[in-house]
C-alpha cells in the first residue's frame, strides 16, 4: 500500500470525524423544539442541553489538545470517538431533560479528545504544499458538512424521531475507527513538555460551570435565590483561581505570556464577542421559525444552509484578504457585516416572510462571517512565534466555543426577562379562568413550545394564549437580537484595533 493511499484515507478518516461534531453542532438546533416538546422541557431545560455540550468541550479542549500530543494523537482521537458516540447513544435514549443534559456533557468531554486530534493529524500527516490542499479539503468538507447537517438532521427529525439525529453518530464512528486503524500512523509532539495540566482543566469546568449555572438558573429561581449567588460566586473565584494557576504553573495548557502580544489579545476579543454573538442567535432561530412561524423541521435546517454555503463559496476568496489589504480592515468590516445581519432579525414578525427578514439576514452573516474567519486566524497564528502557533490555535479555538457557551447563559437571562415582561399584561387582558390561568402560568416556562391541554380552556382561548405566547417570544428574541448585534459592533472596534504582525508582513 502507498504512501499516498495511507494518507487519502486518513484525511478521509479526520473529516468523518471532526463532520461527527460539525453536524452534531448543527443538528441539535433544529431538534431543540422536537425534543423540548417530546421531553416537555422548558426554556432553561433546551439552553442546559446546549450549554453542557459547550462547557466541557471548551473547558478541556487544550487538555485534549495536549493529551493528543503527549501520549498519541491518533489513540487520544480514537479514544474520543468512542466516547463521543458513547454519549450520543445515550442522548438518543434519554428519556428526560436531566439524562440529555448529563448525556450532552459526556459528548462535549469526548469532542474535547476528538475535535484538537482531528486537524492535529492532518497536520502531521501531510508535509509542503500537500499540506496546504489537505487543510484545504479538511476545511471545504467541514463546510458541506456544516451546511448539510441542519437538512439532514430536519429530515431525520421529521421522518423519524429527534432521537435518531444522535444515533446518526453511531455509523460515522464505525467508519471513522475502521479507517484509522487500516490507515492512519500515530503521532506525538516530542517538544511539549512532560505533565497535563488537569488542574488548569477542572478550574475551567468549575468556573465557567459555576458562572453559567448561576446565570441559566436565574430568570426561574430569582436573583437573589442563594443557588445562584453561591454559584455565581463559586465560579468567579475558580477563574480567579484558574488565571493564578496559568501563570504559575509548569505545563500550563493555556500560557498567559502569549497574550502579552497586543494582536493575539485583540483578536481573541474579537473572537470572544463575535462568536457569542453569532451563537445566541443560531440558537434561537430555529426556535422562532419552528415554534412560532410553523416551519417543519427540514424547512428550519434548510433555512440557514445559505450561511454555510455562502462561507463554502468565499472562503478562498477570503484567504486572500490579508495579503492584499491587511488584517484591520475585513476584521472590521466583516463583524460590522455580521452584525447588520443580525440587526435584521428585528423584522421578524409573527407569520413574517422568509425572504423579507430571515433570508437577508442569514446572506449577511455569512458574508461577515466570510470575511472575517480566515484573516482572523492568519492574524492569531502570525500574533506569535512560529513554536506556538498551534498554543495560540487551540487558544482561539477554545475562546470561539467558551463564547457560545456564555452568550447562551447571559443572553438567555435577557431573552427570560423581556419574554416576561411582555407576557404577562398580554395574559391580563384575556382574564382567562383561574384553572386557565394556572395552566399557562406552569407553560410559561416553555416560553413559546408552551402545551396547553384542552380541558382547561376552550379552542379560541387557547388560540388567544398562544398568539400572545408567539408575540412575546418574538419580540423577546428582538430585543436578543439587538443586544447580539451590538455585540458584533463591539467585535468590528477590536478589529480596528488591530495591527498588521510582523511576521506576516514578513511573509
Amino acid at each position: 500500500m502507498t504512501s499516498a493511499h495511507r494518507k487519502r484515507w486518513t484525511l478521509v478518516a479526520t473529516i468523518l470525524g471532526s463532520a461527527m461534531t460539525f453536524i452534531d453542532g448543527t443538528v441539535v438546533n433544529v431538534a431543540l423544539p422536537a425534543l423540548q416538546a417530546d421531553l416537555q422541557a422548558t426554556i432553561t431545560d433546551v439552553q442546559w442541553v446546549v450549554a453542557s455540550y459547550a462547557l466541557f468541550l471548551g473547558a478541556l479542549l487544550l487538555v485534549g489538545g495536549s493529551l493528543g500530543d503527549q501520549f498519541g494523537r491518533k489513540r487520544v482521537f480514537l479514544i474520543g470517538v468512542g466516547f463521543f458516540t458513547g454519549a450520543s447513544v445515550l442522548c438518543g435514549l434519554a428519556s428526560s431533560p436531566r439524562l440529555l443534559i448529563g448525556a450532552r456533557a459526556l459528548q462535549g468531554i469526548g469532542a474535547a479528545f476528538l475535535v484538537p486530534g482531528s486537524l492535529a493529524i492532518v497536520n502531521a500527516t501531510f508535509d509542503g504544499a500537500e499540506r496546504g490542499r489537505a487543510i484545504g479539503t479538511w476545511s471545504g468538507f467541514s463546510a458541506i458538512t456544516t451546511a448539510i447537517g441542519p437538512v439532514l438532521g430536519g429530515w431525520l427529525i421529521e421522518r423519524v424521531s429527534w432521537r435518531a439525529a444522535f444515533f446518526l453518530n453511531v455509523p460515522l464512528a464505525v467508519a471513522v475507527v475502521a479507517l484509522a486503524v487500516a490507515f492512519m500512523d500515530e503521532s506525538k509532539d516530542s517538544s511539549r513538555g512532560k505533565g497535563i495540566d488537569w488542574i488548569g482543566g477542572a478550574l475551567a469546568v468549575l468556573g465557567l460551570g459555576g458562572v453559567v449555572l448561576g446565570l441559566i438558573e436565574w430568570p426561574a429561581l430569582g436573583a437573589g435565590e442563594p443557588v445562584v449567588l453561591a454559584s455565581l460566586v463559586l465560579g468567579v473565584i475558580m477563574l480567579v483561581a484558574l488565571v493564578m494557576v496559568e501563570a504559575r504553573g509548569r505545563n500550563p495548557m493555556m500560557p498567559l505570556d502569549v497574550f502579552r502580544s497586543r494582536t493575539f489579545s485583540l483578536a481573541n476579543g474579537l473572537t470572544l464577542l463575535l462568536y457569542a454573538a453569532l451563537a445566541m442567535v443560531m440558537f434561537l432561530v430555529p426556535l422562532v421559525l419552528i415554534q412560532v412561524q410553523h416551519y417543519t423541521a427540514t424547512e428550519a435546517g434548510a433555512a440557514i444552509v445559505p450561511f454555510a454555503v455562502i462561507m463554502f463559496a468565499g472562503s478562498r476568496w477570503a484567504g486572500g484578504l490579508i495579503g492584499r489589504v491587511g488584517p484591520r480592515l475585513p476584521l472590521t468590516v466583516g463583524p460590522i457585516v455580521a452584525a447588520a445581519g443580525i440587526a435584521m432579525f428585528v423584522l421578524t414578525r409573527v407569520g413574517g416572510s422568509y425572504w423579507s427578514a430571515v433570508f437577508p439576514a442569514v446572506c449577511l452573516m455569512g458574508a461577515g462571517m466570510t470575511i472575517t474567519v480566515a484573516p482572523l486566524t492568519t492574524v492569531v497564528m502570525g500574533a506569535v512565534e512560529t513554536a506556538r502557533s498551534g498554543v495560540a490555535s487551540g487558544i482561539n479555538n477554545a475562546v470561539s466555543r467558551v463564547a457560545g457557551l456564555l452568550a447562551i447563559a447571559v443572553f438567555g437571562v435577557l431573552l427570560a426577562n423581556s419574554f416576561n415582561a411582555r407576557i404577562q399584561p398580554r395574559l391580563d387582558e384575556l382574564r382567562l379562568p383561574a384553572p386557565a390561568r394556572q395552566e399557562v402560568e406552569r407553560e410559561l416556562p416553555k416560553m413559546a413550545g408552551a402545551q396547553l391541554r384542552a380541558t382547561s380552556m376552550s379552542g379560541a382561548q387557547r388560540l388567544e394564549v398562544q398568539e400572545r405566547l408567539d408575540e412575546a417570544f418574538v419580540e423577546a428574541f428582538r430585543v436578543v437580537a439587538l443586544g447580539c448585534a451590538l455585540l458584533a459592533l463591539a467585535a468590528a472596534g477590536f478589529g480596528a484595533a488591530i495591527r498588521q504582525p510582523r511576521r506576516a508582513v514578513a511573509t
